[in-house]
């Protein structure tokens, strides 16, 4: 599990997550990154079939291409359309993988995804909002990717939730999604991860899950 502790670089932003592999399995496909500067970003990546090579190989290259980001350049959608295009390229000729990042920055959030890893909003209030699209589904390494954008506001105490499918499929619909969420709003952030990936275990665990998590701090 990692997280971001509060610093000034990121005073106000907490980031958590947990992957757990596929029932029987000591390999993990999964594999995800949380990273703090210059602003806190959190990735999640799901290599198909035995991959957890091209999904590690994915997150590898997207650190090297966010070490030298800027604050401007992040906020740009043509930023993230160009590192998923340049992961998609880099990714050719391996087993492909899912990409899924996002930063948050001051009021905002941006970030770019392709394949069927799945982000959502959770809101103070209880609310949820599915922010990706499942027409997005070319992953890295097809040579096809068409990458999906990801930018809106957030609010303090708001909850960001990155999932891979083996997270969000056996949860099924956003009613239960939003119920898995919800009720972990008390807990202290750092178990609302493994306390999602022990709800979605309950319907199966046939395949690895991954669960990050961003929350604007009050």
């Amino acid at each position: 599990m990692s997280h971001i502790p509060i610093s000034p670089t990121n005073p106000l932003v907490e980031c958590y997550g947990a992957s757990r592999p596929q029932q029987g399995r000591t390999a993990n496909e999964d594999a995800y990154w949380i990273g703090r500067d210059p602003v806190p970003v959190a990735v999640v990546c799901d290599g198909a079939g035995n991959a957890q090579q091209s999904a590690r190989r994915a997150i590898t290259f997207f650190q090297k291409l966010w070490a030298s980001a800027t604050p401007d350049q992040i906020r740009a959608a043509d930023t993230w359309g160009k590192w998923v295009h340049l992961l998609d390229s880099h990714q050719m000729g391996l087993s492909q993988s899912t990409f899924l990042g996002m930063a948050v920055m001051e009021d905002c959030f941006v970030g770019a995804y392709a394949g069927d890893s799945r982000a959502y909003l959770s809101t103070w209030d209880g609310k949820i909002r599915l922010l990706t699209d499942s027409t997005v589904k070319f992953r890295l390494g097809s040579g096809q990717t068409k990458p999906g954008f990801l930018t809106g506001n957030w609010q303090a105490r708001d909850l960001l939730v990155l999932m891979t499918d083996g997270a969000w499929g056996p949860l099924g619909s956003l009613p239960m999604v939003q119920r898995a969420i919800v009720k972990e709003i008390g807990r202290h952030l750092s178990d609302v991860p493994r306390s999602i990936l022990d709800s979605a275990s309950r319907a199966g665990q046939a395949d690895d899950m991954t669960v990050a998590v961003l929350r604007k701090r009050a």
